[in-house]
């Protein structure tokens, strides 16, 4: 299995497909071993791209202490340097999203095109759904707590409606097969820790890569009025809304070749 010696840490990463560099870095609990992935989707077949367990999650080193964006950051351009990517392309989803922020202020000159979907600036500009405040809920009470959330059109009358759908979507939101992995709760914990400090907002301005800032029209974790005021702060940034919410990705088949599109312009 690739691993890479990052910052003191062991990094598991995967890498696909071939063409121009492409960064996929995934959102809060992201874990490589859960099928389908990034890696089963049209990014793999659109470009050479790397994604990788983050510190605290997955395969990677889960050390029990403090983490910081800053951290997560350093972490992806170490591992691009590792691997030889001197610059890519960057996608970065909800948490990878924030992640992707910090690495476009600190580290520049390692990102060619810049994506950033269902995510947001924190501070002033607005953070994304506190997941810190529902930590101790797990399995299904966190799956129904969070679905009408994720997907502001999924109701309790929805719901009512279309019970196999629901059942389906709670089930999913409830799985963790690897949730009594040693170590697994602490950097699940120290990743929501970080999450929670996330605040770019006064330094948005200097991020000088092309950005597009995507997101589901039906969003209520990374909220479309949020988006609007992230894309308005980045220079030159586009913004575009899809049906769907927080899953939009999924969701609308339109919203990856779009993010593809202008990865290649």
């Amino acid at each position: 299995m690739p691993f890479a010696a990052v910052n003191g840490l062991q990094f598991y990463f995967e890498r696909a497909g071939s063409g121009e560099r492409l960064l996929f870095i995934s959102g809060t609990g992201g874990d490589l071993r859960n099928k389908p992935n990034q890696f089963d989707g049209p990014f793999a077949k659109a470009f050479d791209m790397i994604s990788y367990d983050q510190r605290g999650l997955g395969r990677s080193d889960k050390p029990d202490v403090p983490y910081s964006m800053a951290q997560y950051a350093d972490d992806a351009a170490a591992l691009m340097e590792s691997q030889g990517w001197d610059r890519a392309h960057v996608v970065g989803v909800s948490f990878g999203g924030m992640v992707a922020q910090e690495l476009a202020l600190r580290h520049p000159q390692r990102i060619s095109r810049l994506v950033l979907a269902c995510t947001s600036p924190g501070g002033a500009g607005g953070a994304s759904f506190p997941f810190h405040e529902i930590e101790h809920l797990k399995g299904e009470d966190r799956a129904r707590y969070l679905t009408p959330i994720s997907d502001v059109r999924r109701t309790d009358e929805w719901a009512a409606q279309n019970p196999e759908a629901y059942a389906k979507l709670i089930a999913l939101g409830a799985a963790d097969p690897y949730g009594d992995e040693p170590g697994h709760a602490a950097g699940a914990h120290r990743q929501l820790e970080a999450r929670a400090l996330h605040d770019t907002w006064e330094r948005l301005a200097q991020i000088s890569a092309p950005t597009l800032v995507a997101g589901g029209r039906h969003d209520g974790i990374a909220k479309p009025e949020t988006l609007e005021r992230l894309a308005g702060r980045i220079p030159d940034a586009e913004l575009a809304f899809f049906d769907g919410g927080h899953l939009f990705m999924i969701q609308d088949r339109a919203a990856v070749p779009a993010m593809i599109d202008f990865l290649k312009r």
